[in-house]
């Protein structure tokens, strides 16, 4: 046993009251078992935290993930919807998407004391932020405004305005920073946009109630989830550097199950999973050659996955339930499921990976799950209507 091991932890009693309760070795064993690599040995400068944005709260949760219990909550603007973690500095932003038809903000959390230091006005209705692979820029979709503000993050200021399609409510950076995708939920389209001039260089029409997008490691291609039918849009990004230059175009619209909502990508990038809401399941996709091995059931109302960083197990969110199933993906087949809390909704790891936070939108808390058990460790309480988080890992300097 551990001294990590042995800590304060939150444990949710069915009536809504929350416990502080002394975990010795005894309760961790009832759980599932005290296992040294399940909390790591780390030095003394370390920190970990993850981040959760409560919506009708006006609040961000802040869990210490070394001691594994909730830190403090932390005001920010009205309606926070997103939060990502920068991977340069120690600072963590969170989207405000405001009160209806008002200007939003991004709230700026300096991680090293978790305080507030910053809030940058942007344009209506924000829902979404990516940050560019060198982290001095970011990008804001304004659904409320068909736009997507650029955001010069040492400064703190808006610097441009981008126009987008009707609704943009997802964006994703090529990780060579060369192209800007942007997912238009009501404009039924996928835009791409040039970061260094700012223009929008292509717009692809037919992706029905577009509403998540990803690109793969080595930037050349892209897909976008088309929500309102069955499909997803496989787009060739441009590779201008070939000889003769190849423009961006529509490679594949792919045939998976019912209202595609996220898209969750393995990290070596081979393939691609489809979270399909509306007939419960998952499509696998073979990113090289556009195929679709199947479709297979998961649970009730798939919104949100994540793949392991093995590349081997994929973790589902089921909103309309009390559960996350976990999918073999070499072997192609559901391995199991988790009890977690109602609604989840949102999923991240730990840095090290040996955990899974949960965020369960409809009971306001936050499932901790061991991932070398798949067991549910502990509960931890969030604020009103959580829908987002991000977790930062760093050591302070000695």
């Amino acid at each position: 046993m551990t001294a990590n091991a042995s800590r304060r932890v939150l444990i949710s009693r069915r009536g809504g009251r929350w416990l502080h309760v002394s975990a010795v070795c005894a309760l961790i064993l009832m759980l599932a078992g005290c296992r040294p690599h399940d909390f790591p040995q780390y030095p003394p400068n370390y920190r970990e935290y993850a981040y959760v944005t409560n919506g009708d709260s006006g609040t961000v949760s802040v869990y210490d993930v070394v001691n594994m219990r909730l830190d403090r909550e932390l005001p920010v603007g009205q309606h926070p919807v997103d939060v990502v973690a920068s991977v340069q500095r120690n600072e963590v932003y969170v989207v405000n998407s405001g009160a209806p038809g008002g200007q939003g903000s991004v709230s700026v959390i300096n991680t090293e004391n978790n305080s507030v230091v910053a809030a940058i006005p942007v344009r209506r209705q924000p829902v979404a932020m990516a940050l560019a692979p060198e982290g001095d820029l970011a990008y804001v979709a304004n659904a409320g405004a068909n736009s997507i503000s650029v955001l010069d993050l040492k400064a703190r200021r808006e610097i441009a305005v981008i126009g987008a399609g009707e609704d943009p409510v997802a964006l994703r950076v090529a990780p060579n920073g060369k192209t800007l995708v942007v997912a238009n939920q009501k404009g039924n389209s996928v835009s791409l946009i040039d970061p260094v001039t700012r223009q929008v260089t292509n717009a692809f029409e037919g992706c029905s109630g577009a509403k998540d997008a990803v690109i793969l490691p080595d930037s050349s291609k892209a897909f976008a989830a088309c929500s309102a039918g069955r499909q997803i849009m496989a787009i060739a990004l441009a590779k201008p550097d070939t000889h003769p230059a190849q423009p961006a175009r529509v490679e594949a619209m792919l045939d998976v199950g019912r209202g595609p909502v996220q898209l969750a990508l393995k990290p070596d990038g081979g393939e691609l999973f489809v979270m399909n809401s509306l007939s419960d399941t998952i499509s696998e996709v073979v990113t090289s050659t556009d195929d679709v091995g199947g479709a297979y059931l998961m649970g009730n109302g798939p919104v949100r996955g994540l793949v392991s960083a093995d590349n081997s197990l994929l973790y589902v969110g089921n909103l309309r339930s009390q559960e996350v199933t976990v999918y073999a993906i070499d072997d192609g087949k559901r391995a199991g499921s988790i009890h977690v809390g109602d609604g989840p909704s949102a999923l991240a790891f730990s840095a090290a990976g040996h955990l899974l936070f949960v965020v369960d939108a409809h009971s306001d808390d936050v499932a901790v799950v061991r991932t070398s058990s798949r067991s549910l460790f502990t509960m931890l309480p969030a604020g009103r209507a959580p829908n987002a988080i991000a977790v930062k890992a760093f050591k302070l300097p000695k």
